[in-house]
């Protein structure tokens, strides 16, 4: 049986996601704004988020949050619930089916619980704490691939900040010849999620928010994979610079990141 906080983020996850599904049928009259350089939000995104928090609050409404279209609320000691309601908001917009919701809860410092939700392919990934990771109520784990050589590899390429594009696009020409294929799908928490079930073998990103990877990082830590930042250190919530894959597929990739360096 699932943790009662995991059924509620379920539960705020298909609510969400069935909004979503909803709002696609009408992409054209979207309301769109850009945060950013290439960084969009959209109503939908809103309306998503305000449909999860308004789920949690009903059922825990003294506990803290902090989304990525809401900002922080609350400043309670308790369980704080890390929200993406919409990870891959360009690919959603395009119409380019691969995103989704993102919710992980954190209690005294350390990732309790993660739900992601696929919409469109209704899957639904969960994790607790020491109680390993599921894909719709079957247990995963991440692959058993040895060698970078036989790995297929995900990535995020920078979009915001591109000033360090040169050295990413270093790494790329490092690894392109070592390892069977690279894949860039443009949403991170669903490709965490992917290295969970061993439908990629290793992934790494730089830049990302806590939204992007509390969940998702919690997926393939229970599944039996290794989440670091770049430098092997355990602050990947901190630094955004995110490195995950099965254990022989991580000391892979950060050797060939220290090479970098080097």
């Amino acid at each position: 049986m699932n943790h009662p906080i995991v059924n509620i983020a379920v539960q705020a996850a298909r609510k969400a996601g069935n909004y979503i599904l909803r709002a696609q049928e009408n992409l054209a009259n979207i309301a769109v704004m850009e945060k950013g350089k290439n960084d969009f939000v959209s109503e939908v995104d809103q309306q998503a988020e305000k449909i999860i928090i308004e789920t949690i609050h009903k059922a825990y409404p003294d506990h803290n949050i902090i989304g990525e279209e809401s900002g922080n609320i609350g400043s309670n000691p308790t369980p704080t619930w890390v929200i993406d309601p919409l990870d891959g908001t360009t690919n959603f917009l395009h119409d380019f089916p691969h995103y989704c919701i993102s919710i992980g809860v954190i209690e005294k410092g350390q990732i309790m619980h993660g739900v992601v939700f696929d919409p469109v392919r209704n899957e639904l990934f969960c994790a607790s704490k020491g109680k390993g990771a599921q894909l719709n109520e079957r247990r995963i784990r991440v692959s058993n691939v040895p060698q970078l050589e036989k790995a297929l590899l995900g990535t995020g390429f920078p979009f915001r900040d591109f000033d360090n594009l040169e050295p990413y696009m270093a790494l790329m020409k490092n690894l392109m010849p070592n390892c069977i294929g690279i894949r860039r799908a443009g949403a991170a928490a669903l490709d965490l999620a992917y290295v969970a079930c061993g439908r990629l073998d290793g992934f790494w990103e730089f830049g990302l928010k806590p939204w992007d990877v509390t969940a998702g990082a919690l997926l393939v830590q229970e599944a039996g994979g290794f989440v670091t930042d770049h430098q092997s250190q355990k602050e990947f919530l901190q630094s955004g610079n995110v490195v995950a894959a099965n254990p022989k597929i991580h000391m892979h990739l950060l050797k060939q990141l220290a090479q970098l360096k080097a």
